[in-house]
């Protein structure tokens, strides 16, 4: 799952690649958002956890991850 959060007074937005469910990822955001949690925490595919403070939340955008394609035919 392919989710991309944006912070407040930074310049670049944050991309990672969740294994997590988008049901898990958006309950995470309201959790954050509503108060109940100071902090948006996030882990990747890799076993990192990524924590944003949830009054720096700009956005989040969570979607499919994009299928890689390899080789020749990768332009088509």
């Amino acid at each position: 799952m392919e989710v991309k959060i944006g912070v407040q007074h930074a310049p670049r937005e944050i991309s990672i690649e969740s294994a997590q469910s988008a049901a898990e990822v958006e309950k995470a955001v309201a959790d954050a958002l509503s108060g109940a949690s100071k902090l948006l925490s996030l882990d990747d595919e890799h076993g990192r956890k990524v924590l944003i403070p949830a009054d720096r939340l700009a956005y989040v955008e969570i979607g499919e991850p994009a299928t890689r394609r390899v080789g020749f035919g990768a332009s088509l």
